[in-house]
């Protein structure tokens, strides 16, 4: 694959995004997230995935510049793709470690908010739904996702601020689950997905099914009508005028 790797140690697998500094998201990024995950689910070796970034990025969210030009029919395609490979990691059978190395921006912490456990390197890292910031929104799903781990009212905070926190900040707020330093990340993640290998299988893609039910139907159920709704606030006069100021730098 391009822009994802692939790398196995025991039982553990990690998913790693390696595209430019930023780790932006197109389309190929996604179907190569798909594959590889769909690839290590098949696998009764792997018992653990973790899914990390490249240099200072976990991932900046989506490639902005790129989607920018697209038609409406290929960002409904885009954002189909891109609202179902995070419900699929949401329910992935597999117990999935977010390794966040660096920055885990709007789509990029959606992703991360998909995993089971979230560990975020210290420093000058931050993690943000920063949407509102310049004028676009989010999804059902990712609403959701944040609800079931920090709860409605936090959740709303978040939202509605858009602001941008360091690990401690969002440790506090139960965005993530542990805060590390940079040269410590491997190690612990390595330690933390240990941890999960030594459950049942079936016992934890079960319990995960079980807890997750409810908020997966409400995703099912206003999906389609909040990637509609995104869309036509994307191709907004006002939106489309912040858009075009938006630069990503290899």
């Amino acid at each position: 694959m391009k822009y994802v790797e692939l790398t196995q140690e025991g039982t553990n697998a990690t998913v790693r995004l390696n595209r430019g500094k930023v780790n932006a998201l197109n389309e190929t990024v996604l179907e190569e997230l798909r594959h590889g995950f769909k690839t290590l689910s098949e696998d009764e070796a792997i018992r653990t995935v973790v899914l990390t970034g490249s240099g200072p990025f976990f991932s900046f969210g989506f490639d902005i510049p790129e989607l920018y030009h697209y038609t409406r029919e290929k960002f409904t395609r885009f954002l189909t793709k891109f609202t179902g490979l995070y419900r699929y990691l949401f329910l992935y059978p597999k117990p999935v470690v977010a390794a966040i190395n660096g920055h885990a921006i709007a789509g990029g912490c959606m992703l991360a908010t998909a995993c089971d456990h979230r560990i975020m390197v210290s420093g000058k890292a931050k993690i943000s739904l920063n949407e509102i910031t310049f004028g676009a929104s989010v999804f059902q799903g990712s609403v959701e996702m944040l609800r079931y781990w920090v709860g409605g009212r936090v959740a709303q905070d978040i939202l509605f601020s858009g602001a941008m926190y360091t690990a401690e900040e969002a440790l506090k707020l139960g965005l993530i689950h542990e805060v590390t330093r940079l040269e410590n990340l491997p190690k612990r993640t390595v330690q933390i997905a240990d941890k999960f290998t030594s459950l049942s299988p079936s016992a934890f893609a079960h319990m995960k099914k079980l807890l997750r039910r409810s908020a997966l139907d409400r995703m099912q159920e206003i999906e389609r009508e909040s990637i509609e709704e995104f869309i036509e606030i994307w191709y907004s006069d006002k939106l489309r005028e912040n858009l075009r100021s938006i630069k990503i730098r290899d």
